[in-house]
């Protein structure tokens, strides 16, 4: 299982970057822990971490099978993912 880390502010850049780094983990297999951490007064506003949470599962779409929703424990935001065994779109014209 790999394990990928963000920060509730993270940029849409960074999020991307990120995103990248899981996809191609999915790809070799690998379940990926996805963890989002809170500091400080972010504790306050826990609903933005699975506002994050729902949009990083829903920018997968069907690549992604949710083994473990978000849950909240401590000041973070974990849940588990695996590939479902579909490619993504790009990959599926490629092989045309």
């Amino acid at each position: 299982m790999k394990q990928i880390r963000f920060g509730l502010k993270i940029g849409a850049h960074d999020l991307e970057i990120k995103m990248n780094k899981v996809r191609k983990f999915l790809e070799a297999g690998h379940k990926v822990k996805l963890t989002i951490f809170y500091r400080g007064r972010e504790l306050a506003h826990k609903e933005i971490g699975f506002k994050l949470a729902d949009k990083v599962i829903a920018d997968f779409g069907d690549t992604i099978v949710v083994d473990q929703a978000p849950q909240f424990a401590g000041k973070q935001l974990n849940f588990v993912v695996r590939g479902s065994g579909k490619s993504s779109a790009p990959k599926a014209e490629q092989g045309e």
